[in-house]
Parts: C-alpha cells; sequence; structure tokens
C-alpha cells in the first residue's frame, strides 16, 4: 500500500494527517531507532520490531475504538513527519488518567521546530472532537520534555499531578473540551 493511499483525516496548510500504512515502515522505523526520540520515554530506542509492533498498534486503535493515531505528512514534500492523535494505552495510573483518552505526538528529529506537533495534535484533536462526545483528554509527559510541555500548554493542557512511568517523573496533564 502506498503512503498516500491512506485515508485523509486531516489536513493543515502544511500539513496532511492520515491513517498509517505499511508504506511508512521505513520512515518510522527510522524514527523509532533515533536515540533522540527516546530521551524522554523511559525506553531504549526501537528495533526494527519495536517499531513494527507500534505501528500495528497505531492502525489497531482505529479498528477498536474508532480513533487513534495517524501519521502526519508534509504537503509540500510528501515526507513522513510524525505522528499525533489520541489513543488508549491502558497505563494503570489510575481512574483520573487512564479513563479519559491520552494525546500524543512523536515529531521525527529532522523535523522539530518548526511547530508541526502543535499543528498535527490540533488538528487531531479537532477531528477527533467533532466526532466523539469526549469531555477531556489527558497526556503524560517527562518533566525534562520541555518542548512537549509547551506543545501541550499551546493546546489548553494544563497540569493536575505528576508521577511515575517507566522509571522516570511525568507531569499528567488535562484539557477539557472547549
Amino acid at each position: 500500500m502506498e503512503a498516500r493511499s491512506a485515508k485523509i483525516i486531516a489536513e493543515t496548510p502544511r500539513l496532511i494527517l492520515r491513517h498509517h500504512a505499511a508504506a511508512d515502515f521505513s520512515a518510522y522505523s527510522e524514527m523509532c531507532a533515533d536515540p533522540a526520540m527516546s530521551l524522554h520515554s523511559g525506553r531504549d530506542p526501537a528495533g526494527s520490531e519495536e517499531a513494527w509492533m507500534r505501528l500495528l498498534r497505531q492502525a489497531g486503535h482505529w479498528s477498536l475504538i474508532g480513533y487513534g493515531f495517524v501519521a502526519v505528512e508534509e504537503k509540500e514534500s510528501g515526507r513522513f513527519v510524525g505522528e499525533a492523535g489520541l489513543g488508549d494505552f491502558k497505563r494503570r495510573l489510575g481512574p483520573a488518567f487512564d479513563d479519559s483518552p491520552e494525546a500524543g505526538w512523536a515529531i521525527a528529529p529532522w523535523a522539530q521546530g518548526r511547530g508541526y506537533a502543535t499543528e498535527a495534535a490540533a488538528a487531531a484533536l479537532e477531528w477527533t472532537e467533532k466526532r466523539f462526545a469526549i469531555p477531556r483528554t489527558v497526556c503524560l509527559i517527562h518533566v525534562e520534555n520541555a518542548a512537549s510541555i509547551r506543545v501541550a500548554e499551546k493546546l489548553g493542557y494544563t497540569p493536575f499531578g505528576e508521577g511515575v512511568y517507566r522509571g522516570y517523573s511525568a507531569i499528567f496533564f488535562e484539557r477539557r473540551r472547549p
């Protein structure tokens, strides 16, 4: 399957948000293997098998709950930028966190610093909120991940707690439906 033939769910002036496709695997695997991408994740860079399992997880959300993460593609170049969206990851962090869909974003190092994370996550949230009666979403961010904290704040997320996840200190954020 060609990446561009995957179902498009949203577009912004610079980005296309679409379902992940098998054709994304090479770029997705490269992104997941980059040590910069795992710096604040509590895990090592992903090998090929783990990257494939993550890609399958993202596609599986759509089948099981009707929404999920989407691949983010740069309109001008057609290049895979990363992913953004909402998911249910069964983290077992308690009902204050686990009972709401979790927002997230991951942008490949080559594309960071361009505002793509905020643009893609905002479009994914808007798409989901137009279709589902979700009153609240959450996200968790490593306390030292200043870039993601800024993205969360731009999207309207506010801190509501802290905890430890995968051995690191994380801030729990929430966003009430506008």
